[in-house]
């Protein structure tokens, strides 16, 4: 593996921004960030220049993720997450957290097991890396199911709940359930002890049942506003408790489609950049056309970026994660840097890695993107090495 010099935009770094910087790479680590284009490398160093209008952000990170490229957790083979860790540097993403669905339970075993797996093979990849799995139920409300199976949902279970952890090789770091489900604390408490992270979604709780879920653990929400009760002024439901606990942070997926971009700048300006998670909620027809497709073993059908059941429920999405960034810089005003927060370091520090991702600075993982002046990604680089380049005329 090349040592690579990226040389000329504009660098977003964890001491500050730079104007025309540069950032030297070395096997899989940064190990210089310069506040200038000045080179300082040896000769057999990959050099690769951008304009000083372009920017290089750290390498982003989805949280909540089905899929992509007509692969799926679900499919449950080795062959679907190359194939989901190969597609997702075209949108900059660097490292993923893959979702399940609330399934049969010996589906999601055996998905868990073979994310057990790849992960234990994926330096051989070339794409994006998996940090873990959020379990996106089965212990959750059949009264807000969303896209997932009602069917299949399972009460709250610490025992189940530690087989489903052996068998994935201790790699679950989100768990999304309904708290006002029986055992649903006592499971929350659990998973808290364990460090895991504990999260709130499709979910009927009641305004005062969620503020003692916080009490016990509940430090996340999944898809705010999606498929969870919301807010009505005599009862302020799941998501006010979720936005005035100054503890919480909240996962949005900014496609303006689930949410309206009036409610994305409303929860930006009540949490802060600092408790906020762009997530993608994507499912396998990302990149692929409009059609019918399949999810958690429902039909869906995708039709100018919506995902819908035959119901019309919102059944995941189709967007990328530059898209995200875009739009809510777009729906919020905020600046590029703060939107950065909401992609790069709150997920990293949210799974307690930031000492290794999430920002650019010497000694961290080589995950780096370079945007253009439309935020769109002209280079995406995992681990040191070029994962996506686009082609330029």
């Amino acid at each position: 593996m090349r040592d690579l010099l990226i040389s000329g935009p504009r660098i977003f770094s964890e001491k500050g921004v730079f104007s025309h910087g540069s950032v030297l790479t070395k096997r899989d680590k940064i190990i210089k960030v310069f506040s200038s284009s000045e080179k300082r490398a040896s000769p057999d160093t990959q050099i690769i220049k951008f304009p000083s209008s372009y920017n290089l952000i750290p390498g982003m990170i989805d949280l909540h993720t089905h899929g992509a490229g007509g692969s799926d957790v679900m499919d449950g083979a080795m062959d679907a997450f190359t194939a989901i860790a190969e597609i997702l540097p075209k949108e900059g993403v660097t490292s993923f957290l893959p979702a399940t669905m609330t399934k049969e339970i010996k589906a999601i075993e055996g998905a868990v097991e073979i994310i057990n797996r790849f992960a234990g093979r994926q330096k051989d990849i070339l794409g994006a890396e998996v940090l873990g799995i959020h379990l996106e139920g089965p212990f959750i409300s059949r009264h807000k199911a969303g896209a997932q199976c009602a069917k299949n949902i399972l009460p709250p279970s610490i025992s189940l709940l530690k087989k489903i952890q052996k068998l994935s090789g201790g790699l679950i770091k989100i768990v999304t359930l309904a708290p006002e489900e029986n055992g649903a604390i006592q499971l929350a408490k659990a998973l808290k002890k364990r460090g895991i992270i504990v999260s709130i979604g499709h979910s009927n709780a009641s305004y005062a049942e969620v503020v003692k879920a916080i009490s016990a653990g509940c430090g996340y929400a999944t898809h705010l506003f999606n498929a969870m009760s919301g807010i009505n002024h005599r009862e302020p439901g799941a998501v006010t408790a979720l936005l005035v606990n100054s503890s919480v942070t909240v996962e949005l997926v900014a496609d303006g489609i689930h949410l309206h971009p009036a409610v994305i700048e409303m929860v930006y300006k009540t949490k802060g950049a600092e408790r906020i998670v762009l997530v993608t909620d994507s499912m396998r027809a990302k990149y692929l056309r409009d059609g019918k497709y399949e999810l958690g073993g429902q039909k869906v059908n995708v039709k100018r970026g919506r995902v819908t059941l035959g119901d019309g429920t919102l059944a995941g999405s189709v967007l990328k994660m530059n898209d995200a960034l875009k739009n809510v810089i777009s729906f919020t005003r905020c600046s590029l840097r703060d939107a950065l927060k909401m992609v790069c370091e709150n997920p990293a520090k949210l799974l307690n890695i930031y000492s290794r991702k999430g920002s650019v600075a010497e000694g961290k993982d080589a995950d780096l993107v370079v945007l253009d002046e439309k935020y769109d990604v002209a280079m995406t680089i995992c681990r040191g090495r070029v994962a996506y380049a686009k082609r330029f005329r």
